[in-house]
């Protein structure tokens, strides 16, 4: 590809390595676009978060197609990933050290696949305060760091698809499709308390996000070696 090739714009499909960013998977593409091309500014951005213990579909948009990024954004998703049943975490998932634990023996297999019943179609989901949503200015990750609590609103999402793909408790693997705004960490806690136990996510890949699939994206230094290099 060409300098005016990501200058017109180009969609890539990234898929993002544990602990990465996402910033950091934009600031890693937008500099060796920069260097190959000897160009000193582009455009480069992502459309969707992932969070650093999350793997998986990052859409990345160049030049004129940042303009594109709400759409994609707001595109259906699909995910993968691993509950761990009988403990709570305060960011919902491994960010943060256990800070309760629950009973599970009461937990049958049939109990975990009637409660995906319950969050099918359009809910009230309450974000995590370990997110990067503002209130008042301020990150409520970063109003979470400092021990300060706020509430927080919840919101209607939609969840088109919860598949439970297998069972071997306390670990449930699952796999959700849903609207833009979902929190899959959100998902976990709810779901640890509609088994009236606890939860949190211990695993989660972005396996699409509309027509797109992380079967065809490659790992950042895979993409720079391959077309930056």
């Amino acid at each position: 590809m060409t300098e005016e090739d990501f200058k017109n714009g180009q969609v890539l499909l990234i898929d993002k390595p544990l602990e990465w960013t996402s910033f950091q998977v934009v600031n890693k593409l937008r500099w060796h676009i920069r260097q190959k091309f000897g160009i000193k500014k582009i455009k480069v951005g992502h459309a969707g978060t992932l969070d650093p213990l999350a793997t998986g579909l990052l859409i990345i948009c160049t030049g004129k197609f940042t303009k594109q990024i709400n759409e994609y954004q707001g595109q259906i998703k699909e995910y993968t990933g691993e509950f761990t049943l009988g403990a709570t975490t305060p960011s919902y998932d491994l960010e943060t050290e256990v800070n309760a634990s629950f009973p599970i023996t009461h937990i049958t297999s049939a109990l975990i696949h009637n409660t995906t019943k319950q969050f099918i179609g359009e809910i009230d989901q309450i974000p995590p305060i370990f997110s990067a949503l503002k209130k008042d200015g301020k990150r409520l990750y970063e109003l979470a760091r400092a021990g300060e609590t706020t509430e927080i609103n919840s919101r209607k999402i939609n969840i088109a698809e919860f598949e439970i793909t297998k069972i071997d408790v306390p670990k449930v693997k699952f796999r959700v499709v849903c609207s833009k705004g979902t929190y899959i960490r959100s998902l976990a806690y709810d779901f640890g308390i509609a088994l009236n136990s606890g939860a949190h996510l211990s695993e989660l890949r972005r396996t699409k996000i509309g027509k797109f699939s992380v079967d065809n994206a490659l790992e950042p230094i895979a993409y720079i070696e391959k077309y930056l290099s």
